[in-house]
């Protein structure tokens, strides 16, 4: 569940890029170099939430595996 929330919140905030990017495009259309800067940062924005996410579900595989390999094995 905790994974869950984590994708979705993450998934809110990458919406949440978009639209003030949308807001800010008439700004800078004017301006090439503000353009660029402007989908640059909203490219940056959301890799860096993309990179978070992935690390998070990456520690959850981490942490799954400690707890099977901790847990005595039974006879079958």
């Amino acid at each position: 569940m905790v994974s869950l929330l984590k994708g979705l919140g993450y998934l809110v905030s990458t919406l949440s890029v978009i639209l003030l990017g949308i807001v800010a495009w008439k700004g800078a259309s004017e301006h090439a170099a503000l353009q660029a800067c402007l989908i640059a940062g909203m490219l940056t924005s959301i890799a860096g939430m993309f990179l978070r996410w992935r690390s998070h579900r990456r520690e959850q595989r981490e942490k799954a595996a400690e707890v099977s390999l901790a847990r005595p094995t039974t006879p079958g």
